[in-house]
């Protein structure tokens, strides 16, 4: 015993040191590792997900940008089709006007040709009949109004024609 140590309490502390450790590598190791394996398992789990998360998040703003490019686009193209049937209407409306425009001009020209007709031929019956009046005054008798009328109907067409 010359450095006080004595073999026997050294090998009984030895021998307890590993019954110490046996025992805490049956009871606190093994669980405390388990749990630390858990605890891994959740975390690897949880990221994991979390990158799932995170590709589903890219793949649905992928899928509302595309949704918004096809919504823009068909925006723009049904606006483009109001345009074109808005400018197809004010051209059938303006083609509608320009008929509607001419059957009224010549509604028009007929009612002007009518009348001018009438006019003419009241001016004729008039003439005749002045001209009637005026040989009655000059030769001063009674002559038969409808053979000098027809008469002088022949006499203004043959002059008209001659005009011609």
């Amino acid at each position: 015993m010359g450095l006080g140590i004595s073999w026997q309490g050294l090998v009984a502390q030895l021998i307890n040191f590993g019954i110490l450790l046996v025992l805490l590598y049956f009871i606190a190791y093994k669980p405390i590792r388990r749990m630390l394996d858990e605890r891994s398992e959740k975390v690897k789990t949880s990221m994991e997900q979390a990158e799932q998360m995170k590709e589903v998040m890219a793949r649905t703003e992928e899928q509302v940008k595309e949704e918004l490019d096809a919504a823009r686009t068909e925006r723009q193209n049904i606006v483009a089709q109001a345009d074109q049937v808005g400018q197809q209407l004010k051209e059938e409306a303006r083609e509608q006007a320009k008929q509607d425009a001419e059957v009224i001009v010549a509604k028009a020209r007929a009612e002007i040709e009518r009348e001018r007709d009438e006019a003419i031929a009241q001016l004729k019956r008039e003439f005749a009949d002045l001209a009637i009046m005026a040989a009655e005054k000059v030769i001063n008798e009674t002559l038969d109004k409808e053979k000098h009328r027809k008469l002088i109907d022949e006499v203004l067409e043959q002059a008209s024609e001659g005009r011609s």
